[in-house]
């Protein structure tokens, strides 16, 4: 390269390790341990096994796991769903992005994505799929819940929700695109043109300037928090989700408190609350039902 063209044929090299076999051998045909690729893709599906590689850090030896590769086709079917749930709120015209649960979300959200770009860029891409699949079931589990009611509603801060709700799928689309292609190009397409895999990289600053300025992530993990216990409540009472809630009572550290209270009205909607009280404390959530 550097005779005929003058330049290094490349400028970062990187070594993998081996892939071993499921008990952790050394793949060899003589012992007939050879695990081949086809049989996982029609069995698990392509993102599935590409999401068991890209788990696996660099320069290290991966065995070869199946069970990882079942997490990864329900990462990919959950994205699917996921997805689909997020487009059927009612796209609100541009605005702002105002409640303090969608912007502690998008604040969320911009260190994801700062933090697996910086992780990229070091090559480290399981060390990015870790921090995007972890944001990702806090907002499936956290977020979703919490505003899908407001999202659906007439109220002023539908759009908001709205808003935050669409801006975050795209984002996730396209960190989630390096490692679930086919997932990802199959929701890209649902609603946008093109592919995905010719976009550009989200950036932090952006989702910042779009409505994650100002906003704390501590006020949707803390609201989270609660939500669970509620409905942890429910299921112990053998109950549905859609149980109201008579009365709640948080107690919490004044400012835990505070954040709980920036996040009031989305808990009391989310849980089906009719009385919520937050009092200082050592943490406690006290839940009523209206049946039992």
């Amino acid at each position: 390269a550097h005779l005929e063209h003058g330049s290094l044929p490349w400028r970062d090299t990187s070594i993998n390790g081996w892939v071993l076999d499921p008990d952790r051998k050394k793949m060899s045909k003589s012992k007939g341990n050879v695990v081949t690729p086809l049989p996982l893709l029609e069995e698990y599906g392509s993102d599935a096994v590409r999401y068991w590689a890209c788990s696996g850090r660099p320069g290290t030896d991966t065995a070869v796991d199946f069970g990882q590769m079942k997490v990864g086709r329900r990462l990919a079917t959950k994205l699917l769903n996921a997805s689909k749930f997020v487009l059927g709120f009612p796209e609100a015209a541009p605005g702002p992005i105002t409640e303090p649960v969608d912007k502690a979300m998008l604040a969320a959200l911009a260190d994801v994505v700062a933090s697996t770009t910086e992780a990229f860029e070091g090559y480290d891409y399981a060390r990015a799929l870790e921090r995007s699949e972890a944001f990702f079931w806090t907002f499936c589990d956290d977020y979703i819940e919490l505003v899908k009611n407001r999202a659906y509603s007439d109220a002023p801060e539908a759009a908001s929700a709205s808003r935050a709700l669409r801006l975050a799928l795209d984002v996730l689309l396209k960190v989630f695109a390096p490692v679930l292609p086919f997932a990802t190009e199959e929701v890209w397409s649902w609603y946008q043109d093109g592919s995905i895999h010719l976009q550009s990289w989200p950036s932090a600053e952006a989702i910042r300037a779009a409505g994650g300025e100002g906003g704390d992530p501590a006020v949707l993990t803390v609201a989270g928090e609660v939500l669970g216990q509620v409905r942890k409540a429910k299921s112990a009472a053998k109950t549905s989700m859609r149980t109201g809630v008579a009365r709640l009572v948080v107690r919490d550290a004044p400012e835990r408190l505070a954040l709980v209270r920036l996040a009031g009205p989305d808990i009391v909607n989310a849980g089906v609350v009719t009385e919520f009280v937050a009092e200082q404390g050592a943490f406690d959530v006290e839940v009523t039902l209206t049946h039992g």
